[in-house]
């Protein structure tokens, strides 16, 4: 088997909101939604890589907060992937998007009703029961 891709993502929160993105119909799983981030390149730790890549393809400053698990998934075909997601804000909501479809900021409880990309789902599922024990903390 080989080894896997390591790629971050990122659930970037401002005002109470998450931010969700659509794949293109270019890419890989066209039109389902994910969490912005990408692949860590060589030389690269996961923090640089995704404060790299939502600026890249955001043009959108974030400060990591916290991790969540990381996800190992191999899609039919693919190479499989270690997803390592990180929790993080934003001082504002405006964004560019260069490689994505569309975007939408929505509070976490209403994020499942998305169409989300596969190895996102177990992600999105652990976000949910963070959020849910952070509100019950205040």
């Amino acid at each position: 088997m080989p080894s896997p891709i390591h790629v971050t993502c990122g659930i970037v929160l401002w005002n109470n909101k998450v931010l969700c993105v659509q794949r293109s119909e270019d890419m890989h799983l066209p039109f389902k939604w994910e969490f912005p981030g990408g692949k860590i390149e060589k030389g690269e730790d996961a923090p640089t890589c995704l404060l790299r890549e939502i600026k890249e393809e955001l043009n959108l400053a974030i400060e990591i907060m916290e991790y969540l698990s990381p996800v190992f998934f191999q899609y039919p075909g693919k190479q499989p992937i270690c997803l390592i997601p990180m929790i993080a804000s934003c001082r504002h909501p405006r964004l560019t998007l260069s490689e994505h479809a569309a975007f939408v900021w929505l509070e976490p409880k209403n994020i499942l009703t998305l169409d989300w990309a596969e190895a996102d789902i177990p992600i999105v599922k652990e976000f949910i029961n963070w959020w849910d024990a952070q509100q019950r903390q205040i």
